[in-house]
């Protein structure tokens, strides 16, 4: 790579071309096997097509930075329009041949302008330790570690059907009732955004920011993206019978084209309703679902806080193993 001598620039994905989507696209595959080189590779124009989505409320800018045609580094801020007004988050990549010459620090300081413009006074971004700069840039930065989750993986060739089998099976009469979407069913998606804000009881650590709100609006588009992207999304929902009311629910990710990784999303159960082996049930309900719908699948990845026993003693106990660790920082603007 030359010298660097291009600025910042702000990039705009809808009105972008093609191209220089692709660009960025190949810029976040090229991280992402510097990081995670056993993996199989990003989908160029899933990436692409990625940078264009918005959910609905929220506002995403862009920063880039060329060498011609190529993306040597880049940066995107997303902030609500509507809650959490004080919050923003950031990413940034730098492509690994160029890092260590001060790039990300003017994308970083490009970002921190954008988000006091639009009156953030928070801004959080996460690290990896598959990617070990990060770390000591973020403490350059001036940022605090404000919860660290662990990446576990499970080998699905190692995973037991007996204790699938044990996990699914559930006490003759019981008025809970588990079902499997790849699309929300139009009769339960208010009642799937409210499930969904369980997820504000789970561990945050440090982070200040109010609990989110979730619209069957925000799910709707989080479909529509998804099925743009190619990607097949399962979420395991569990009913209550006589209440109507979702109790608990988990969600699974995979692209047919990257066939070998699943991602688990989130899983969240209730206050009122755990230590009744509802977790389990989900966890296992989707293991099982991916055994048998996902051809070519081998492992599934999943995060979760340190702090969060209650989840990991699940994975644990379901044959998780440690693969990597992400810390969220906190970096205040006032």
């Amino acid at each position: 790579m030359t010298t660097l001598l291009s600025n910042p620039s702000i990039f705009d994905p809808p009105t972008a071309t093609p191209a220089e989507r692709l660009a960025i696209a190949r810029l976040m595959a090229d991280c992402f096997v510097f990081a995670y080189p056993e993996d199989p590779p990003l989908v160029l124009e899933q990436e692409a097509a990625g940078l264009s989505f918005v959910t609905p409320g929220e506002k995403t800018e862009h920063v880039v930075v060329w060498e011609g045609g190529q993306v040597l580094a880049w940066g995107m801020l997303e902030y609500s329009l509507e809650q959490n007004l004080h919050l923003a988050r950031a990413r940034l990549l730098v492509h690994p041949e160029v890092r260590r010459r001060g790039l990300g620090r003017r994308v970083a300081e490009h970002l921190i302008s954008q988000a006091r413009q639009a009156g953030r006074t928070t801004l959080t971004f996460v690290t990896t330790d598959r990617a070990p700069a990060g770390q000591p840039f973020a403490e350059e930065l001036g940022a605090a570690p404000a919860i660290t989750d662990r990446r576990s993986q499970l080998n699905l060739a190692a995973v037991s059907t007996e204790l699938l089998d044990a996990w699914l099976s559930r006490p003759a009469g019981e008025a809970y009732q588990l079902h499997l979407w790849q699309t929300y069913p139009e009769a339960y998606l208010e009642r799937m955004a409210q499930m969904v804000m369980v997820m504000n009881t789970a561990p945050r650590g440090e982070l200040d920011y109010d609990d989110w709100k979730i619209t069957p609006e925000t799910l709707r588009t989080w479909e529509q993206q998804i099925h743009e992207v190619g990607e097949v999304r399962w979420t395991a929902v569990i009913e209550d019978t006589q209440s109507g009311e979702l109790v608990g629910y988990s969600e699974i990710y995979w692209t047919p084209q990257r066939a070998s990784a699943v991602d688990q999303g989130a899983t969240a159960v209730r206050p009122s309703e755990r230590g009744r082996g509802l977790g389990k049930w989900l966890k296992a309900a989707l293991t099982r679902q991916i055994l048998q719908q996902c051809s070519g699948a081998q492992f599934i990845r999943t995060s979760n806080a340190n702090e969060n026993a209650a989840m990991l003693g699940i994975n644990v106990a379901m044959g998780f193993e440690p693969f990597s660790e992400q810390t969220e920082w906190q970096l205040h603007l006032i």
